[in-house]
């Protein structure tokens, strides 16, 4: 036997190697964690892909380790105040640099397009997709919470933003990225659209186990709001009669016999709520002071009611309260009054519950109720009203909301009815906005959006309104006013994009 060298050998094995290498299936592995390319092969894929959108909604409203963004839609209207330094209500303040005051800004901003861009993407791959789906409408019902979810940031972005740039394509391309600001209207526009889409693809109902996802009553009700305020503001009778007719595809809710039950741990998701944004926490518990996209075991799922409750979070900081304004308001027997605020000193008392904290302390399991029946019955009311229906009918709808409140009490007789014999439509105009104000102070921005869209329309002037703040300093310039700024970073990001007026 021949001795072989240490050399040849070596020369061998480089030989073996350079031929196992280029050996193409030695090459061509799957990579060692999940991509693109390997994912959407199931239909839960495409769920989780759908959850994705979801888990962006906890950036709006979670502590976010000690910055939270309630701010931005809590402050600005005339239901509630804060001695606070916070340009939200101060609107002289704010500025578009991404100061300390105006993290929540662009915070806000940031989350908003990255939701669009996951619902973007989702949508992409639905339409791309062939033969994954089996169960029957599954492939319908994650298009329709795309578009639903979508469409709700579009809503809010034309109320805060106004013209902030339109995305309705995922972006793959640098010459994508520079897109510029939306015409006026645009995102309205876009909103009603995805909300007019979702609500034919949408079940009526989710099993249990999914309870809280985007139902057809959910994007018929956001359809018919978005309406309301594009009538509001372009003064279009069609909008309301569109409007009247999403409402009318609502079914199988009510309102609850208790006001209270809307603001409870113990009764969320119930037949008055249309959708929800559903807080909770992980197995492994909720730390406010760590984001989760719910991908991790510990970390924040929670919502955020300190501002409200002066809790010990707020460091400091002083709370959200209601304004004297509100408080005068509600007639001091109405029994929505203690369930709203405390009348001696003005603390908010919706969601303020001893029983609804996570473990973490801050973090609060109270569900933020982001569109409710009452809203819908009063957006009904004025609909009719402004396009020339029946002004008995909206009566009806505003007392169906008073009659609630009063018989919570036992013989109770406080809010009575109005007399649905009143023809005036600025009188019955009135009613409405007055019992939007106590029905529907302190949630999701309510009263800020309504003051905005009805001094668009020419309703009230918001240059001379009474805000009621509790600040000796509050000032508002219009139209500058009307919108937040654009954070300065998205400014230099994309060279594109125009900054409010006034900023």
């Amino acid at each position: 036997m021949k001795y072989v060298s240490k050399k040849a050998i070596a020369a061998l094995v480089s030989l073996m190697l350079v031929g196992y290498a280029c050996n193409e299936k030695n090459i061509d592995l799957d990579p060692l964690n999940v991509t693109e390319a390997s994912f959407f092969k199931e239909e839960v894929d495409f769920d989780r892909s759908v959850l994705a959108i979801y888990a962006k909604l906890t950036d709006f409203y979670w502590f976010n380790g000690n910055n939270p963004r309630h701010g931005v839609w809590q402050l600005p209207g005339d239901d509630i105040t804060t001695i606070r330094t916070s340009g939200y209500e101060i609107f002289g303040t704010l500025q578009p640099e991404d100061n300390p005051d105006q993290n929540a800004v662009a915070g806000y901003y940031r989350a908003a397009y990255q939701l669009i861009n996951r619902a973007n993407t989702t949508l992409q791959k639905i339409d791309e997709e062939t033969g994954v789906y089996k169960t029957p409408n599954l492939k319908n019902s994650h298009k329709g919470e795309a578009l639903f979810l979508r469409g709700m940031i579009f809503f809010n972005l034309a109320n805060f933003f106004g013209t902030s740039p339109l995305i309705t394509k995922r972006i793959q391309s640098t010459d994508e990225i520079t897109q510029p600001n939306a015409p006026e209207g645009a995102l309205m526009d876009q909103a009603i659209k995805d909300f007019q889409e979702a609500a034919g693809l949408l079940p009526a109902t989710w099993a249990t186990a999914n309870r809280g996802r985007a139902t057809a009553n959910a994007a018929n009700g956001f359809l018919g709001k978005a309406l309301v305020f594009r009538g509001s503001i372009k003064k279009q009778d069609a909008d309301y009669t569109a409007a009247l007719a999403a409402f009318a595809k609502i079914s199988g809710v009510s309102l609850v016999s208790d006001f209270g039950s809307n603001f409870d741990t113990k009764d969320e998701n119930n037949t008055e709520s249309l959708f929800e944004f559903q807080a909770s926490q992980p197995g492994g518990g909720d730390n406010v002071w760590l984001s989760n996209d719910f991908d991790n075991n510990i970390g924040s799922i929670s919502a955020y009611w300190g501002l409200y409750e002066n809790h010990w979070s707020l460091f400091g900081g002083a709370p959200f309260v209601g304004t004297k304004k509100l408080l005068a308001a509600f007639d001091p027997k109405d029994p929505r009054l203690p369930l709203t605020m405390d009348a001696q000193t003005r603390a908010i008392t919706k969601y303020v519950l001893k029983d609804q904290k996570s473990q973490s302390g801050p973090g609060s399991l109270n569900n933020p109720r982001l569109m409710r029946f009452a809203d819908i019955l009063l957006l009904r009311a004025e609909a009719l009203v402004m396009s020339g229906g029946s002004t008995a009918d909206a009566i009806g709808l505003i007392n169906q909301v008073r009659t609630r409140a009063r018989n919570m009490v036992a013989g109770g007789t406080i809010p009575a009815n109005y007399a649905t014999t009143q023809t005036d439509r600025a009188i019955v105009m009135n009613w409405i906005a007055n019992e939007r104000f106590v029905e529907l102070a302190g949630e999701e921005g309510a009263r800020w959006l309504d003051l905005r869209r009805w001094h668009l329309s020419g309703r009230i002037n918001l240059a001379t309104w009474d805000f009621s703040s509790d600040r000796s300093d509050f000032s508002i310039t219009l139209p500058k006013h009307l919108y937040y700024p654009i954070p300065l970073t998205e400014i230099d990001l994309n060279p594109s994009i125009k900054q409010n007026a006034g900023y």
